[in-house]
């Protein structure tokens, strides 16, 4: 009887420590991205503002189809982003030409006529309507069609202050080292793009983003 009962207890104990056993060698939960595949880690994390927010940035050049195909979703995502979370865009200058749609951003800007609507009809022009948009002038003259005066929009183009957020943009693609577009920045420390492994589409993209926000709101508390 004694041993009939020894050999219970000896059983359970032998169970209940395979369980454990088994449960210590459960393999933790695998992260949804990976750096390096989905988003790389900056070397030296850039200053955001505001800096009580998580700064979402779009690095974008109008004349790139790609830019113009990812423009809707972004828009459509941005409506849906938690408190705390903004988006900012940035234009790029990989070469000389692409200057001038530096500048037309930053002047829509400054005259308050930069919104997503706006946004939206300039990639439809470039890349629906097939209408140059490359130079100061025909950015002058299309605008006038959108209700926007020719001189006023001329000024803001070569305001000293639009100068100064181009000069300002142009650096930051050196800081965050764009080499291509559009791409995706989150908080000046991790990028992301449709060229990366597990972010290969659009809407992965915005996944690895929002996994992101989540992961420097986390950092954060």
């Amino acid at each position: 009887m004694f041993q009939r009962w020894l050999s219970v207890v000896f059983l359970a104990f032998s169970m209940g420590f395979l369980a454990a056993g088994a449960q210590a060698q459960t393999p933790a939960k695998p992260q949804p991205f990976n750096e390096g595949f989905a988003y790389n880690r900056l070397a030296v994390s850039q200053p955001v503002s505001p800096s009580d927010k998580v700064v979402v940035t779009e690095f974008f050049w109008y004349d790139c189809p790609h830019c113009a195909d990812f423009d809707p979703m972004l828009e459509a995502w941005t409506k849906k982003l938690p408190a705390g979370v903004v988006l900012q865009r940035v234009p790029v200058a990989f070469s000389p030409q692409f200057v001038p749609q530096q500048h037309l951003y930053y002047a829509l800007m400054a005259l308050g006529k930069l919104n997503d609507d706006m946004q939206a009809k300039i990639f439809n022009a470039i890349h629906k309507q097939r209408i140059p948009l490359g130079t100061p002038e025909q950015m002058a003259n299309w605008l006038a069609q959108q209700g926007i005066a020719k001189k006023a929009f001329m000024d803001a183009y070569n305001s000293f202050g639009v100068n100064a957020q181009v000069k300002q943009a142009t650096q930051m693609v050196t800081d965050y080292q764009i080499q291509g577009v559009p791409t995706m920045a989150v908080q000046g420390t991790y990028t992301t793009s449709a060229a990366m492994p597990e972010a290969n589409n659009n809407q992965k993209v915005l996944e690895v983003v929002d996994f992101l926000i989540k992961k420097v709101q986390a950092a954060k508390k």
